[in-house]
């Protein structure tokens, strides 16, 4: 199983594979693509004006299918298509540089779309804000299903540009709820509005946010305290393998993706080893971590190495890779597991073409990074497989 890939270039592919496996609509993304094929020939990186212009155009069109549904009192067809509309705006911004003008409007035209979208469904996800540094850190909780009272629940962080409406989209917190354990997923410092709207850059310390994501959590009577995981993906790898070792209160851990070593992985990409996962690289890990420039943030990201670290992660651990991964080698995975030697249950799981999941956070097919994931929190936390 390999990656569709449209276009000549990986970043381009990947962000049209990330929507499909959110719930885009396989015409719509035939519609949006082939007028801007060309464009892909110019670059990675010039070509993205191109590429915001065709998605928020089929976004806005199905916001304006959506007002139409809802004249006529049909809320359920306004939300099916205001999530898409969401997906699509959040594709196009995701592309395009930090100080592009029409970022800011983009996002918050997905933000707007997603509000009225669970509002119209009734879908499983509340939003929920944690305090954090005289800001919030934004997030959105879907509750276990067929529980009474208090259930398991994991923290779900973002990787480098992701969201958590994208992390909603993985679908992991469908399979947990349905597993009978919640989920939050976070827009942790550095990725969705904590960063565009309340400026909290990243930070390689996850513990620092974690902690308080944590006590959110065991102060909701729906959660039991004793019974909460972390997740994450891509580089929420690295943030969930931090929390995990220095906020032992986490009961369970699991990484999709392992994201042992960024530091390193940072100083490769200037030799251009590896692919980028976003246009306008280096740009955006700027804008994600507050640096001013390539020496800022070489210091800023020293921090993001978890040799040393990771052996004081005591809880059960799941590390998942994919085999093929093109943006972080398979050896970190490796790495990370040799050195989590102090886990009571340590788990690798490395994805191979006799399934698939094995492009990076299994962008080929990520229902088996999904369901592996899931059924490790049954196995650690407790819920039900079937």
């Amino acid at each position: 199983m390999a990656l569709y890939e449209f276009f000549p270039n990986y970043i381009w592919n990947l962000s049209v594979a990330i929507a499909v496996a959110s719930g885009a609509e396989l015409g719509e993304i035939v519609d949006m693509c082939e007028p801007i094929k060309r464009a892909a020939d110019e670059g990675a990186d010039a070509g993205t004006p191109q590429f915001m212009k065709q998605w928020a155009m089929k976004a806005a069109t199905l916001s304006e299918l959506a007002s139409e549904d809802l004249e006529r009192g049909r809320k359920f067809s306004a939300a099916e298509k205001l999530r898409r509309a969401c997906l699509y705006y959040t594709t196009a911004e995701r592309m395009q540089s930090a100080t592009s003008p029409e970022k800011a409007k983009t996002f918050a035209k997905a933000q707007d779309a997603f509000k009225k979208y669970i509002e119209y469904s009734g879908e499983n996800c509340e939003r929920v804000e944690i305090p954090y540094k005289g800001a919030v850190m934004p997030a959105l909780f879907t509750r276990a299903e067929g529980v009474e009272g208090e259930a398991p629940c994991v923290l779900f962080t973002n990787g480098l540009d992701s969201n958590k409406e994208l992390l909603f989209w993985s679908w992991l917190p469908h399979a947990l709820a349905k597993r009978g354990i919640s989920t939050l997923c976070v827009d942790q410092p550095g990725t969705g509005e904590t960063l565009r709207l309340h400026n909290l850059p990243a930070t390689p310390f996850a513990e620092e946010w974690a902690t308080p994501c944590y006590e959110y959590l065991a102060s909701r009577d729906d959660v039991d305290a004793d019974r909460i995981g972390v997740s994450g993906i891509s580089l929420g790898g690295h943030f969930a393998a931090r929390a995990a070792a220095y906020e032992p209160r986490f009961a369970s851990g699991a990484v999709w993706g392992a994201n042992h070593n960024w530091h390193e992985v940072q100083i490769g990409r200037l030799d251009r080893e590896g692919e980028n996962p976003v246009p306008h690289y280096w740009k955006h890990v700027y804008w994600v971590f507050g640096a001013d420039n390539k020496e800022d943030f070489f210091k800023k990201v020293e921090g993001m190495n978890m040799n040393g670290h990771m052996d004081k992660i005591k809880m059960p651990f799941l590390i998942t890779h994919g085999q093929n991964d093109r943006q972080i080698n398979v050896k970190y995975a490796h790495q990370a597991f040799e050195q989590m030697t102090n886990s009571v249950k340590p788990e690798l799981k490395i994805f191979t073409p006799r399934e698939g999941g094995i492009e990076h956070v299994g962008a080929d097919n990520m229902s088996y990074g999904r369901d592996y994931i899931a059924d490790w929190f049954v196995d650690t936390l407790g819920g039900r497989l079937g």
